[in-house]
């Protein structure tokens, strides 16, 4: 299986990408497995120009977004990693996605006949969430709630099976816990 691991923390060693990359640890002797850091490529905002709607790649000039949309092309399954911000997704990942509605959906151009279509189905996605809240005011929408809605927006959108949701509260103190943590994201990155 090939595993696609998005990494969209700012932070290096934050509690988001110690996560992942426990998950990836655990998979990688068995998977083929790929990682992009957001805070490491560069990506350009949507213009909102359409040109590739109804199908087509972003127009503008390749980066960082259209890398992850051969990624996400190519992978089985879609492992995504985000700290929740102002109950949503951080910025940079907000605007990947926006760079990258068609490989998610198929929309038709001009006046819309039908609704749109999914592009990805048959892949599955993992979520995990870091959020400064305790359980359980951590799932509260404008905590780690509203992020794990918008990250379902998209993938639901783009016909993805969402597998597992591992919304990690109290981030603040995660490493008087990050044992007990770690464990629980490696079983559920062997659980694959």
């Amino acid at each position: 299986m090939k595993i696609l691991f998005i990494n969209a923390s700012p932070r290096k060693s934050g509690v988001t990408a110690t996560v992942l990359a426990g998950m990836r640890a655990a998979l990688q002797a068995h998977h083929a497995v790929e990682w992009i850091n957001i805070r490491d490529i560069k990506i350009a905002p949507c213009t909102g120009c359409l040109g590739c709607r109804p199908d087509r790649d972003c127009v503008l000039p390749r980066d960082g977004a259209h890398h992850f949309a051969d990624e996400a092309r190519n992978a089985d399954m879609i492992i995504v990693g985000a700290p929740a911000y102002w109950g949503n997704i951080p910025g940079p990942l907000k605007n990947l996605f926006d760079r990258n509605v068609t490989t998610f959906e198929y929309i038709e151009a001009g006046p819309m006949k039908k609704l749109p279509s999914p592009r990805l189905r048959g892949k599955s996605a993992i979520f995990v969430v870091a959020s400064g809240s305790p359980f359980p005011f951590n799932l509260m929408s404008n905590q780690a709630g509203g992020t794990i809605r918008a990250l379902k927006t998209v993938f639901k959108a783009g016909g993805i099976k969402i597998r597992t949701v591992f919304a990690i509260g109290d981030a603040y103190r995660f490493r008087e816990r990050e044992e007990r943590v770690m464990r629980k994201a490696k079983k559920i990155a062997l659980g694959l």
